[in-house]
Parts: C-alpha cells; sequence; structure tokens
C-alpha cells in the first residue's frame, strides 16, 4: 500500500492505494503504511480532489480498489455512487434502492465504514425530511461539501 496526505478545505485527507486502485480515502493525517510515497494514481486523486474543492470537477474518475464490507456494505457504497452530485438521498432511500426498505440504519453503519469518503460520496446521504445526521468527517465538514456541491450546481445552472 502506497499512501500520502493532502491539505484540503476540510483539513487533511488520507489517500491510500494498491496495485488495483484507490482504496482508502480517510479524514486527518493518518499514517497508513511505513512511508509516504509518489503514484500516478495518488496524484491524480490529488489533482481530482483539488478540482473537486474547486467546484471545477463534479464526476472523479480513478480506479478504485474497495475491499472487504459485507455484500450489503458494498451494495450500499455502490448505490452512494449512483447518487448525482448535488444531490441527496436519504438513509431509506438508499435502503430502498439496494432492496432492502427497512434497513435505514444499517445504510447509516455502512455509509460510516465507506472505505473512500468524498470520492464515494456518503455525504450526500442525509437523514429523513433532510436532517443533518451522522459523518465520519463531523456534521460541519458534511455540510461544507453538501454547500460546496449545491454552490457549484448552482452557478453551473446560471452559466
Amino acid at each position: 500500500m502506497r499512501w500520502s496526505v493532502i491539505d484540503s478545505p476540510i483539513g487533511d485527507l488520507s489517500l491510500a492505494v494498491d496495485d488495483d486502485g484507490l482504496c482508502r480515502l480517510g479524514f486527518g493525517p493518518i499514517q497508513l503504511g511505513p512511508e509516504r510515497a509518489r503514484d500516478d494514481v495518488l496524484t491524480a486523486a490529488a489533482e481530482q480532489l483539488k478540482a473537486y474543492f474547486a467546484g471545477e470537477l463534479t464526476e472523479f474518475d480513478l480506479p478504485l480498489s474497495v475491499r472487504g464490507g459485507s455484500r450489503f456494505e458494498r451494495a450500499v457504497w455502490a448505490q452512494l455512487q449512483r447518487i448525482p452530485y448535488g444531490e441527496m438521498q436519504t438513509y431509506g432511500d438508499v435502503a430502498k434502492a439496494v432492496g432492502d426498505p427497512g434497513a435505514a440504519r444499517a445504510v447509516g453503519v455502512a455509509c460510516n465504514r465507506n472505505p473512500i469518503a468524498v470520492i464515494v460520496p456518503c455525504h450526500r446521504v442525509v437523514g429523513a425530511g433532510g436532517k443533518m445526521v451522522g459523518f465520519g468527517g463531523g456534521i460541519p465538514t458534511k455540510r461544507h461539501l453538501l454547500e460546496l456541491e449545491a454552490r457549484t450546481t448552482l452557478e453551473t445552472a446560471w452559466l
């Protein structure tokens, strides 16, 4: 595993890649291996995240290496990637989409275990009625990401 830490408007983000692609994006400077490394996927991820935070990128194009997780969690993570930029779904919406309408709480657990935050956009999942609940990076970070996407979506619509 190769890793690096990048600065962002929401604080340090730790990125890790394996031979198949980006396998981790976490909040804070987390040491994931013996040393930081240069890697084409790490470089691309850092560049795309910079463009995302600048409001210039609405869709990531990176090879992902999602390992682990139960079949349900992997289904949730796949569904998260289908939530359009600038939009939100409730935990219940995601539960219905993965075929288990009564599993809203389990969707919350799966979001919490999402190994590739921001890029696999668990921040786009909110509580019933749009309530801001739960997020591994904290509610202020979730709000920041949602506001960034809403602002970018509106600015793009008015061009």
